[in-house]
């Protein structure tokens, strides 16, 4: 092994105040988990016991890049955090961010950083150049996301070279959905990391570093890294679409498929009006590509917006277009603009749309059918369309204040709490927001994020939307409202999804780009100098990365009734639109079964088999989860 690790880990333990270097697992241990999300897991699976809760300073907070992350590779910026789900407990959570943190991360020396115990105030850790400090952070405990980053960078020496990963007021109290983000674009949304970064009062990490990564053979890497970054553009792929921040071609192609989320999932029309607002406002914004490191697609942009109410507004978004729906589609806003700057600030707040617009939606749509009054929303109007009712909501649910305590633990609770017939008009899986965009037109796509193995998360695409996959057998889109061959698609997809999350690269450079399944391997070979790994050996890593959750998440006390709980709203036929009177429900008990099958799981308890764990030398978890 001679390249693409810099052969270190950092382990922080915020309860001592201490720091040491630990060297990171063997060569062994290394391909069969590669890094990133699958040396994450190892981690967590090692290290978490299931009796521990998210917030007890017993808890991992993982920070892993992969081998690729810093190197030539396209989009090689990627890194995950990994911990118990604060928002599916049960489970665990994975969140991806792009940016600068992971490649500086390795420039400073380190693969990653595992973080432990329960600092007594708040603290934020400083990474540099082989060194590693916790100081103080009690002056911006308090400060949204933008604010800590740009404080953090003045503390310790302003400069591009300095990426600051940072919590804002949801993740300082442990609101359902708080995420973490970083470099002002990007956020490891998914799983509540912001939470469990806020119940150690670990504020933000800074990191710089000026050293390079290790390759074991440089010239093939660029030889295989041009011919990666052509594919790229050499087909539709999402990288394509999303490509020099694709704001109009996202929502165009959104709107034209029926897949637009808004006003709580109830009327899919209005979202044609949505994405076509959108597009045009955009022809006469100031709409700036914002790159991550080494990438060729910049998805994410920085907005003037120069038109409208919001006339003068600057917002910093990421790619991909189900943050704007989260934060202003689902509860009914139509102005553009307003859609933008209400996307920044939930950024700003630390908040995950997904999760917060979900529980969000839901109160305007009992507010429209006189479910709840405003007797019950503390005097909020919450009228479709009303953003500053939003606001002082988003700012009652990160205090747990009035009714926003009530939506402060996601849309599942809220529904619950609130009684009657809030629970029919809830949007979630498995008690959280999902990636929104509306999948109940694209049935693979669905099916994968009810199965998703931490929490509903994009790690099973299928094929009926964004992009083919014909390097897996689907040079077509398949039709979206049948249920045939889609858990063999979501089975293949999340194999594929997964494995490349290991790798450190962003999904948008392999997602639908032709030889992606050969590339990738190629690139981490020639990076590593593993010169016999294979596209049949990355694929056992995906597939052993869908079972370490799996194990994770039956330690802690998942049953196959947990991937159906999934809400009324999604399991309806939409009232109009491409999917209009067809529903997944009645298909979708069988099509889980039929994953399980595939999977070589139990299709009653959903339990990887003995004969599973073993091929994919798991087997020493079969007594744990009992098979």
């Amino acid at each position: 092994m001679n390249g693409g690790y810099m052969g270190k880990l950092l382990r922080v333990d915020l309860t001592t105040g201490t720091v040491t270097e630990e060297s990171l697992p063997g060569e062994a241990i290394l391909r069969k988990y590669v890094g990133c999300l699958g040396l994450a897991m190892k981690i967590l699976n090692d290290e978490v016991p299931p009796e521990v809760g998210p917030v007890d300073p017993e808890n991992r907070l993982i920070f892993m890049t992969g081998p690729l992350t810093g190197t030539p590779a396209p989009s090689s910026s990627n890194f995950v955090v990994a911990s118990i789900n604060y928002d599916v407990p049960y489970m665990a959570g994975t969140a991806h961010s792009h940016g600068y943190w992971g490649a500086y991360l390795k420039m400073a020396g380190y693969d990653g950083i595992v973080v432990q115990g329960t600092a007594k105030r708040p603290v934020f850790l400083w990474v540099h150049d082989g060194q590693a400090e916790i100081l103080p952070a009690d002056d911006i405990w308090g400060k949204d996301t933008h604010e800590t980053e740009d404080l953090v960078k003045k503390r310790v020496g302003n400069g591009q070279e300095v990426s600051v990963a940072a919590i804002g007021p949801a993740g300082e109290n442990m609101i359902h959905g708080a995420l973490i983000q970083n470099d002002k674009n990007h956020t490891a949304a998914k799983g509540g990391m912001g939470a469990i970064m806020g119940a150690k009062k670990l504020k933000a990490i800074a990191v710089s570093g000026r050293r390079g990564v290790p390759m074991a053979d440089p010239a093939k890497v660029l030889e295989v890294t041009e011919v990666w970054r052509n594919n790229i553009y050499a087909a539709e792929s999402v990288g394509k679409l999303l490509s020099k921040g694709g704001i109009t071609r996202v929502y165009g192609y959104v709107g034209q498929t029926s897949m637009l989320a808004g006003k709580n999932l109830s009327d899919p029309e209005w979202g044609v009006t949505y994405s076509s607002n959108i597009v045009e406002a955009a022809k006469e914004w100031w709409v700036t590509p914002v790159s991550c490191y080494g990438c060729p697609i910049a998805c994410s942009y920085r907005v003037e917006i120069t038109t409208g109410p919001r006339k003068g507004t600057v917002a910093t978004l990421g790619g991909g277009g189900e943050n704007t729906e989260g934060a202003a589609a689902m509860i009914g806003v139509l102005d553009p603009g307003t859609a933008l700057w209400l996307t920044d600030l939930h950024d700003r707040l630390g908040f995950d749309s997904s999760a917060a617009g979900c529980s969000l939606s839901l109160a305007y749509e009992l507010y429209e059918r006189g479910i709840i009054t405003k007797e019950d929303t503390g005097g909020l109007e919450l009228k479709w369309g009303n953003a500053d009712a939003a606001v002082e909501l988003l700012n009652m649910m990160i205090r747990r204040e009035g009714f926003g305590a009530i939506l402060a633990d996601g849309p599942k609770q809220a529904a619950e709490r609130i009684g009657g017939e809030a629970p029919k008009y809830a949007v979630h899986i498995k008690g959280t927001g999902y990636n929104l965009h509306d999948w109940r037109p694209v049935w693979s796509v669905l099916l994968g994020q009810v199965i998703a193995g931490a929490g509903p998360c994009w790690q099973a695409p299928g094929v009926d939307a964004w992009a083919t996959e014909p390097d897996l057998g689907y040079p077509e889109f398949t039709p979206g409202t049948t249920a045939e061959g889609k858990p063999e698609q979501v089975k293949k997809t999340q194999m594929k999804k997964l494995w490349e999350d290991c790798l450190g690269v962003c999904w948008f450079a392999t997602w639908g780009v032709p030889k992606a399944i050969e590339l990738a391997p190629q690139a981490l070979a020639a990076t590593v100098g593993w010169e016999d790994f294979t596209s049949d050996e990355a694929f056992q890593v995906g597939e052993r990365v869908i079972n370490l959750e799996r194990i994770f998440a039956l330690k802690r006390g998942m049953t196959a009734e947990h991937d159906l709980d999934v809400s009324p709203r999604l399991l309806e036929a939409p009232p109009s639109g491409q999917a209009k009177g067809k529903s997944i429900e009645p298909y979708l008990k069988e099509m889980v079964r039929e994953y399980y099958r595939l999977m070589g799981w139990d299709e009653e308890t959903g339990k990887p088999s003995r004969e599973t764990l073993s091929r994919l030398g798991l087997g020493e978890h079969a007594e744990a989860i009992g098979v």
